[in-house]
Order: C-alpha cells, then structure tokens, then sequence
C-alpha cells in the first residue's frame, strides 16, 4: 500500500509492468514471515555446521572436504531459485488476468451481466486458459529446477560416501576402530541433514531477498514514471511553449474581494475514530515547494501540453492550447477518446506532461507543492468510490478536517441536491453503509453517486472545481438541475477565490450553461468558445449538438 500510494502522481498505476509486479508482490509478502524464520534458523544452523566441522577435523584431516560437499547443492538450490522466479514473474500477467477473471465471477454486480448474457462459462473459460498458461510456465521451472537441485545433492552424495570410505580403509588398515567408522556415518548423515536443511533455509533468504528487490523495482518504476518534467520543460514539436492561444476566451476576473484564509492543511489520519491532527502523508511529493495563491487572477493556461504514456506509442493528448479564465465555468466536451478525462487528471496534477507546460496564475504547476494544490481542489468524477463508512464520513472525507462537522457535511448534501437522502437512511448520518458492516445499508448506485457529489462541494474556498461526468447514475433532468445548481454555485465561489470551474458532459442541454465551451477532438483542442458562438461557426461542437439534439425532438 506504501509502494503504491507512494508517489502525489498516478502515471504508474497505468502501466502494465506495475501491475504485474504488484500481483507477484501480493503473493510473495507471505514469505516475510518465513523470511524471519529463515534468518533464525540459519543463525542456528551454521553453529551446529562449525560443531561438526571440528569433530570432522579431530577424526581424519581430509574429513574437512566433507562440509566442502554441501557448495554444490547450495548453489545449485540458489540457481534453481533464480530459474523459478523467472517463471513467476514471466506468468505475472496470465496471473494477474485470471485473478482478475476470479474477482469478477464472484462480485455480486458482475453477476447480473455475466448471467443475463450467458457469460459465466466464457468467464470460467478464459480464466482456466490464463492459470494453465501460468501454471504451466512454473511446472516446467519447476521440473528444471527440481534436477538442478537433485545434481548439486549427487554432488553432496559423492563427497558423503568418499568421507566413508575413507575410514572405513582406515578400519581395514588397523589405524580405526569400529567406534570411528559408526561416529563418521553418523557425523556424515547430520551433514546431510544440516546441507538440505541450509539448502532450504537458502531458498527462503533468496524468496526473501526477492521480495526487497521487488519493492526496490517498484519503488523506483514510481519514482520514474511520476517525475514530473521540471520548470521551463519544452513544448510538443510544433507547438511553443506559449501561453497566448488564438481562440483562447477571457472572460472578466470577478472583481477582487478579500482574499480568503487559506485553506487548513490536508490530514492525512485515515482513521475516522482518529486524532485528525496525527498522522502523515507517505505519498512523496513530486512536485515542488511553491504554494498555490490564495485567489485565482488570471486562471490557468496549458500551454503545448502533450501526454504520452510509458510505453504507448502515440500520445494521449497532442500539444494543447488552452485558456482557463479565473472565475470562468468550462464545460469540456468531446467523443469518447478524445481526451477529457485526461486533461481534468493534468488539472489536478494526477498526470505530469511529458512536454509543455500548465501555467497557474502565471507559475508553473511543477513548481508548486502538489498536496497543496490538491488542498485547493474539489473534484467528482464518473468512477467514484463508494467509501463504505458511516454516512457522515463518507461524504465528511472530501475536507477530512471536518469529517464530523455536521453542518458542513449536510451544507454539502445540499449542494449536490442530495439533502433529503440522509432522511432516507435508518440512522440518519451515523447509518453505516457497505457490505462491510454487519447492520450496513444498501445504497442504489444513484444514491452513492450523490454522495459522491457531496463529498465533491466538502470544500469551500476551492481555486479549481472539476465534476468528470459526476452525473452517469443521474437523469438528464436531474443532471440539468445540478448544473444549473451547479453553475450558481461556482459563481459563488469564483468571487470568493476567482477558481476556475471545469465540467465533463455527455448532455448538451447542460453544456450550454457554461461561460467556455471547450471541444477535444483526437487529443487535441478542436474549438473553444461559448454555446451560442459555437453553434453560429457551424464545426464540430454544432454538429453533435444537432445530432443529440435530433434524438430528443
């Protein structure tokens, strides 16, 4: 949880490799605890290793070969390793499908869809083919393995009936009693003991140490995956690193009213019984140590921003040129793929620009201290998670300071039209809700989305306000009635801190409430402007306007 919640940025959970290191490192914790049993053991078993060695050196001086013997099995047993964790880590991805595959039949949600389609044998079918392709890749390691490890025993076995055999010519000879050849079989066979006992303790401490590098891995594909470019980074080929864009729209900055206190420290205590001033953050910060401004003046600007996942061959989004004016309401629109989820996670500095730069009031984000401009943040996105903690908190959590502040947390409620849902709860505030409590309430996927809405209005004095299709659960006459709410609301807020309000819509009867319209089209800035100038240009804003329009009429 450390590793992957150890970095402000989220670019490495996207990234394939991530995954399949997390899903072997899921499985491979279990050998901590028998990593420390390891340690311990070994402690013990290289003492009782040097007690034989001496009885073995007063009895005949070339006995001392014998403890000699046990190197090829030991590294034989650490190649053998070597060769099974290439298998483990080579399978990581038919694992981590299959598991995947595993949580899906089980989850009470996905059962409707996979029995309404017939989908179950499918599920199953394709589950088997991902585990029998993993378990058939550590089967052969395995069976390599397994002789490589029977050569270095033969080796051990050889050394072992020499060392006999060379008392027992000694026996022959007269030199030896019977007492000796009897001490040397037995000696012979506590080093047998003790070599297949240090082979497997050998294993354990390599398991172990392959736990560490895995973390190490981890730790360091975070680190370079969420690096943010530094200040003054270059803009996409074609594009310079400008902050003026040609069909930018300004619009007036609210006039300036006192500037407000600026905004309590974030609190990291996830514990909702616990001291919220305890605790702190282990996500690095990967950005730097500005602090964002108490109120937006001039907005903020994405000047060449281009974003290309590790690995992907084409960018998500190409050298975009946009103007987000302080106090302004933005309505991002666009076909599916086109980008707009992704510019609202370089908005919130989820996501570093490979090139180009988002310029606040006129300072780099990359030069401001990322959790605290997430501090100044409110956001509700589309995949909202369902915090399955009393009602209260799931929504208090979106100001985690004021957590238990009733007034607030209903304030907020009312903000995203869901005040009467608590009246709908058995316990009011304190019910419980999930499948995690005992006495927990079932909550419709409507009604956790409203309370996802109101975890996103926590927050008071926000300098960028971003609802990612917030409303999916929602009908287009309830959507319209919270944008317009909505839209109240973030004039409200801009006089206060000139925030900049960002929405993402399917609806088009709700984007025309805002002041700027902007238009993604294959990852780049298509058309910006308001709902009436954009329809009077006749491009592609008009074109789906007319379309979705026409379903309605």
């Amino acid at each position: 949880m450390d590793v992957t919640n150890g970095s402000s940025g989220m670019a490495h959970v996207e990234r394939p490799d991530f995954a399949d290191k997390i899903t072997v490192l899921e499985q491979d914790v279990q050998q901590l605890r028998v990593g420390l049993q390891a340690v311990l053991t070994g402690v013990g078993l290289a003492v009782a290793m040097t007690l034989t060695t001496v009885v073995l050196a007063v009895l005949h001086p070339l006995l001392l070969l014998l403890p000699l013997a046990a190197v090829p099995p030991l590294l034989a047993g650490r190649r053998a390793e070597r060769m099974v964790n290439r298998a483990r880590e080579g399978g990581a991805e038919s694992t981590r499908r299959a598991l995947g595959l595993f949580r899906l039949s089980t989850d009470a949600a996905a059962g409707k869809e996979l029995r309404i389609f017939g989908l179950t044998g499918e599920v199953r079918r394709r589950h088997r083919g991902h585990w029998q392709d993993a378990t058939r890749r550590l089967w052969r390691a395995q069976l390599v393995a397994s002789l490589v490890r029977m050569t270095g025993q033969l080796a051990f076995t050889a050394g072992y009936i020499g060392a006999v055999l060379v008392i027992l010519r000694d026996a022959v000879a007269g030199r030896r009693g019977v007492g000796d050849v009897i001490l040397v079989v037995t000696i012979a066979a506590q080093v047998n003991q003790q070599v297949a006992a240090a082979v497997g303790v050998l294993q354990d401490l390599q398991r172990l140490r392959s736990v560490y590098r895995r973390l190490d891995e981890v730790h360091d594909l975070v680190r370079t995956a969420d690096r943010p470019a530094p200040p003054g980074y270059a803009a996409a080929p074609g594009h310079p690193a400008s902050v003026d864009h040609p069909v930018s729209v300004d619009l007036p900055t609210p006039v300036d009213e006192p500037s407000p206190v600026d905004h309590p420290g974030s609190v990291d205590a996830w514990s909702v019984g616990g001291d919220p001033t305890s605790g702190g953050d282990t996500a690095r910060d990967t950005g730097g140590a500005g602090l964002p401004p108490a109120r937006l003046r001039e907005g903020i600007r994405l000047a060449g921003v281009t974003l290309r996942y590790p690995g992907g061959s084409q960018p998500v989004v190409t050298g975009i040129d946009l103007h987000l004016p302080a106090g302004a309401t933005v309505a991002v629109v666009g076909e599916n793929g086109a980008g707009k989820t992704t510019v609202v996670k370089l908005l919130c500095g989820l996501l570093a620009p490979t090139s180009g730069r988002i310029l606040v009031d006129g300072v780099e984000l990359g030069e401001l201290s990322v959790p605290r401009w997430r501090e100044r943040i409110a956001a509700g996105f589309q995949d909202f998670v369902r915090f399955e903690l009393p009602a209260r908190h799931t929504v208090g959590v979106g100001d985690l300071p004021r957590r238990d502040d009733d007034p607030a947390v209903r304030a907020a409620l009312g903000r995203a039209g869901a005040e009467d849902l608590i009246g709908q709860l058995d316990a009011g505030l304190d019910t419980p809700l999930g499948r995690s409590h005992t006495d927990g309430a079932e909550l419709s996927g409507g009604q956790w989305q409203k309370l996802a809405l109101g975890r996103a209005f926590m927050r008071d004095d926000p300098l960028l306000v971003v609802l990612d299709e917030p409303t999916a659960a929602l009908d287009a006459e309830a959507e319209h009635a919270l944008f317009a709410r909505y839209r109240d609301q973030a004039r409200e807020v801009a006089g206060r801190t000139g925030a900049v309000s960002v929405f993402v819509s399917h609806r088009f009867s709700t984007v025309q409430l805002a002041d700027v319209i902007v238009v993604l089209a294959d990852g780049g800035v298509a058309e910006v402007g308001s709902h009436a100038d954009l329809l009077a240009a006749g491009g592609h804003y008009a074109e789906m306007f007319e379309l979705q329009a026409r379903a309605y009429r």
